[in-house]
């Protein structure tokens, strides 16, 4: 009995040695002063909130917002509430992102790969939109569309009219509104059909070419489904579409949809600044290729713009893709820059015109960083998914 009281105290002061212990102490410790701190913060922070009679809670949200927003892709008016006056901001700031992303990406493998281009004149246009492009602010760039380019356009009276009942002023991009009657849902349904046809294809077109080597004509294919089946539906059902042509009527026109300046001049500025880094990616991209796939892919007889589509660019693609994750974020937190030119965003609703007609700073402010945390989280989430689709696998 003596022994085990004796040989206890010695099993715990050896386990006061032990880096192990010691590191799960120093841990837990730390774990609490980050709490207690916390707590301190919160604390002040709601007292100094009280004694300026900033509110705590988040009952604003219910309340009539009382203000205009003048490009809305959801139902909205001034009896709308804080809360809906949100949710605009929110899906404004997603469609100009995601427009801005598929323009960029467009243009930014484009501008890339004319970099390279044997061409001299081709390759040094490209070399010079970088260059420019990249080197001046953003802000000063989206001021410029805005103010420079689409703002000294004619007014309403003498818009340039283009084809198809198109009018162009400083007021925006007027183009004909289409009116749908019975039968437009079979036309979407034909377009839903179509889409599912083309994944499919895809899908075994890919799968005999790992099988046989065998390449299928997929891009033609799919164009014929997505053009040929929408259109067979739409003269069978008898045109269930009509459009209505903007019509000038005093100082403005009436009918059609209107494309605003503001949002014209943020996706333009987002995507060419942001195209400009992109194909700086895609250029090191293509050149980090071994030289040896070119020449094996020539001496198989490919040409060479089967050799980029089908050799160089997928093996390219496992380099372009982290950083161009990157780049995504970056346009989407560049979106929030509409407030200097007066494109409804998430900022400018919700951190700007709510934020002043509540007072409640904390939690419209943690909101909305909230939201840009969550868009580039799932952001960030969809594109390693993606890239791990290209990444080479050790054995």
């Amino acid at each position: 009995m003596s022994d085990v009281l004796l040989a206890a105290p010695s099993r715990r002061s050896r386990s006061l040695h032990d880096a192990k212990v010691r590191g799960i102490i120093y841990q837990l410790l730390l774990a609490g002063s980050l709490l207690a701190l916390a707590v301190g913060i919160a604390v002040q922070t709601a007292s100094n909130m009280r004694a300026r009679g900033i509110p705590l809670s988040f009952g604003f949200w219910n309340e009539a917002a009382g203000f205009d927003i003048n490009q809305t892709l959801i139902p909205y008016d001034t009896l709308s509430t804080y809360g809906q006056a949100f949710w605009v901001g929110v899906v404004n700031t997603l469609y100009v992102s995601l427009l801005g992303i598929v323009l960029a990406t467009i243009l930014g493998f484009v501008v890339g790969i004319a970099r390279l281009s044997p061409n001299w004149i081709v390759s040094k246009v490209a070399a010079s939109y970088v260059e420019i492009i990249r080197n001046i602010p953003l802000l000063l760039q989206l001021l410029f569309w805005y103010n420079a380019v689409l703002k000294a356009l004619p007014a309403p009276r003498a818009s340039i009219e283009l084809p198809g009942g198109i009018y162009l002023n400083n007021r925006g991009l007027i183009i004909p509104e289409i009116q749908l009657y019975a039968g437009a849902g079979s036309v979407g349904l034909a377009v839903l059909a179509a889409s599912i046809f083309c994944v499919a294809f895809w899908f075994y077109a890919r799968r005999t070419q790992n099988r046989t080597g065998k390449q299928l004509p997929v891009l033609w294919v799919s164009l014929a489904a997505l053009i040929g089946l929408p259109l067979a539906v739409f003269l069978l059902v008898g045109s269930p579409v009509s459009f209505v042509t903007p019509e000038l009527k005093g100082f403005n026109y009436r009918g059609g949809h209107q494309l605003y300046p503001e949002f014209a001049a943020l996706l333009i500025g987002l995507s060419v600044y942001t195209a400009s880094f992109i194909a700086e990616i895609v250029r090191s991209g293509i050149q980090a290729v071994p030289k040896g796939q070119t020449e094996a892919a020539h001496a198989l007889g490919l040409a060479p713009g089967k050799t980029l589509r089908l050799v160089i660019v997928p093996q390219a693609l496992r380099i372009i893709i982290p950083p161009l994750t990157s780049q995504y974020l970056n346009l989407t937190k560049n979106s929030s820059l509409a407030v200097f030119i007066g494109y409804p965003d998430l900022v400018q609703i919700f951190a700007g015109t709510v934020l002043n007609q509540t007072g409640a700073a904390v939690q419209v402010m943690a909101i909305t960083l909230s939201v840009y945390l969550a868009i580039s989280l799932v952001m960030s989430m969809a594109m390693n998914t993606f890239n791990q689709r290209f990444a080479i696998v050790e054995r």
